[in-house]
C-alpha cells in the first residue's frame, strides 16, 4: 500500500469519527456512506474525492443524504475511526468496492468485532472479518 492509499485510508477514518460529532446515528451512517457515489469515488483510482478532505465529504454527504441521516446513537468515536479505516484498507487490500465490504462486513458486526480486532495488523483484521462472513455462508 502506498502513501496516498494510507492517507485515504487515515481520512476515512476521520470522516467516520467526525460523524460522531454531528451525532449521526452510527450503524445509518456508515451504511450511507458506504453505498454512496462518495465512497465508489474513492474506490476509483483517481476521483476528486481522494483530495477533499473529511470536513468537506461530511458536508457533501449531509448534503445529498439529508432525508435519509439521522440523528441518534453514535459509536466510540475510536471504534468509528477504526471502522471507516478498516473499511477503506480492506478495498485496498483486496480491490473489492465499498459495497461489497459492508455486505461482508456490517456495521454491527465490524464494531461487535473491534476489541478483539482493533490491536491486529489490518490485513489479519480483514482476513478474520471475511472468514466470519464465510462461516456466516455456510
Amino acid at each position: 500500500m502506498d502513501s496516498l492509499q494510507r492517507k485515504l485510508c487515515d481520512m476515512q477514518g476521520r470522516l467516520f469519527k467526525l460523524s460522531v460529532d454531528k451525532e449521526y446515528e452510527s450503524f445509518n451512517f456508515i451504511k450511507i456512506f458506504m453505498s454512496s457515489d462518495i465512497a465508489k469515488g474513492l474506490d476509483s483510482e483517481f476521483d476528486r474525492t481522494q483530495w477533499v478532505g473529511e470536513e468537506y465529504l461530511i458536508d457533501e454527504i449531509a448534503n445529498e443524504y439529508k432525508d435519509k441521516l439521522t440523528i441518534g446513537d453514535v459509536l466510540d468515536k475510536e471504534v468509528m475511526y477504526w471502522v471507516g479505516y478498516t473499511y477503506r484498507f480492506w478495498h485496498y487490500y483486496t480491490g473489492e468496492s465499498s459495497k461489497e465490504i459492508v455486505k461482508q462486513a456490517s456495521p454491527k458486526v465490524i464494531s461487535a468485532n473491534y476489541l478483539m480486532f482493533h490491536t491486529m495488523d489490518t490485513k489479519m483484521a480483514v482476513d478474520n472479518l471475511k472468514e466470519i462472513y464465510r462461516q456466516k455462508q455456510n
